[in-house]
C-alpha cells in the first residue's frame, strides 16, 4: 500500500496490535509473574510498573552497553530493577533509588528469588540525596529515571557527569500520557515538559524520544 510521505508512521496499538508486540519479547519468568500479580494487589498504584516489553528493553540496553554500574531512581516494586540485574556483565551492580519500604520491600522478595539479589543495592533516602553523595567519576553506564517528574532535572543534573562517554540515560513517561505536549501543562506534566526541553539543550547528550509506554527518552554522552 502507498502511504504519503508526511503520514505518522506509528502503529496506532490496539489490544490485538499491542498483544502481538508484547508476544515478540523475551516471555516472563515466574518470578517477573509473581511480582506482576503481587503488585496488582496494590491498586491503584500499580500502574507504576514498567510494562514487560519496557523491561525487556532495558535488559537489552544494559547487553549492548556492557554495562557493570547501573543506576536507577524510582524502584517501586523492582520489576524495573529485576530487569536491569539481568543486562549487567558479569561482577556488575545496580543502585536503585527510593523513599518506600513498603514497596521496596515487595521488590527485595522477588530479586532473591530470581536469584539477583546480590547484584542489587538498595537506597532507602531521597535520591537527589544518595545520587550526591556518589564518586563524581565518570563510570556510570546506564541510567533509568522512573521516578518524581519535579525531580528528574536535578537528577539529570547530578548524572550526566557522572555518566562514562558512550554511556545512557533512559528516561520515563516523557510523553506523560500525552499531557507533555500542552504549552499550558501543569503538575508534573509541566515538569517533564520542562526537563524534556532541559534535555534537549544539553550540548553533553544526544537522544531520542521513542513511542515505548509512555514515552522513552534515550540520551547517549558525548
Amino acid at each position: 500500500m502507498d502511504r504519503d510521505i508526511d503520514e505518522v508512521k506509528t502503529v496506532h496499538l490496539t489490544d490485538e496490535v499491542y498483544a502481538y508486540l508484547v508476544a515478540q519479547a523475551e516471555p516472563p519468568g515466574r518470578v517477573q509473574e509473581e511480582l506482576v500479580e503481587r503488585t496488582r494487589a496494590l491498586g491503584r498504584e500499580a500502574q507504576m510498573q514498567v510494562p514487560h516489553e519496557q523491561g525487556v528493553f532495558l535488559t537489552l540496553l544494559g547487553k549492548m552497553l556492557g554495562a557493570r554500574r547501573i543506576v536507577e531512581v524510582g524502584t517501586f516494586t523492582g520489576y524495573s530493577t529485576l530487569a536491569l540485574a539481568a543486562g549487567l556483565v558479569p561482577g556488575g551492580r545496580v543502585l536503585t533509588c527510593d523513599v518506600s519500604e513498603e514497596w521496596t520491600s515487595i521488590a527485595q522478595e522477588a530479586w532473591k528469588a530470581a536469584g539477583v539479589g546480590d547484584r542489587i543495592e538498595l537506597a532507602i533516602a531521597p535520591a537527589l540525596e544518595t545520587l550526591r553523595a556518589l564518586p563524581h567519576e565518570p563510570v556510570i553506564d546506564l541510567v533509568f529515571l522512573d521516578a518524581d517528574k519535579p525531580g528528574y532535572r536535578a537528577y539529570w543534573d547530578e548524572l550526566v557527569p557522572r555518566l562514562r562517554p558512550g554511556g545512557v540515560i533512559a528516561a520515563d513517561n516523557v510523553l506523560y500520557g500525552g499531557e507533555a505536549v500542552d504549552a499550558g501543562a501543569r503538575g508534573n506534566a509541566l515538569a517533564i515538559r520542562e526537563f524534556n526541553a532541559h534535555v534537549r539543550a544539553d550540548g553533553r547528550m544526544e537522544s531520542v524520544m521513542l513511542p515505548i509506554a509512555d514515552g522513552l527518552t534515550l540520551a547517549r554522552k558525548r
